[in-house]
């Protein structure tokens, strides 16, 4: 029996917690304003599953959250973002790791959206 895997959805400015927190990854395609990199502690940064910045502007413009997610999915579906998708579903099998991003409500963002790919 494999056991499912375990994924956080965390804000990258929380405070890091070494304890559960397992690989702290960050999923936003920027580096987070006024946020040191030693403070973040943020262990991979894999671009290649970021959303593009013409996804992100569009959804920022008023796009909708479901069409937003039909669109990033296609962007996952392209080769370099489906390499490092398996490579993070190999960490999170590994243990558990968090998706960092700097939006209000992680679990309404991408990183809930990516979470739930790894988790299949």
């Amino acid at each position: 029996m494999t056991r499912k895997p375990v994924i956080r959805l965390r804000r990258v400015y929380d405070p890091p917690e070494p304890a559960v927190d397992g690989v702290r990854v960050l999923v936003d395609r920027l580096w987070p304003r006024g946020l040191a990199k030693a403070v973040a502690g943020v262990d991979e940064w894999p671009k290649a599953v970021t959303p593009s910045t013409e996804l992100r502007k569009w959804f920022h413009d008023g796009g909708s959250a479901e069409e937003f997610r039909q669109r990033y999915e296609a962007e996952l579906a392209e080769p370099g973002a489906v390499a490092e998708l398996g490579r993070l579903r190999g960490l999170a099998a590994a243990g558990p790791i968090t998706l960092l991003t700097s939006v209000k409500d992680p679990s309404a963002s991408h990183a809930a959206v990516l979470a739930e790919l790894l988790a299949e």
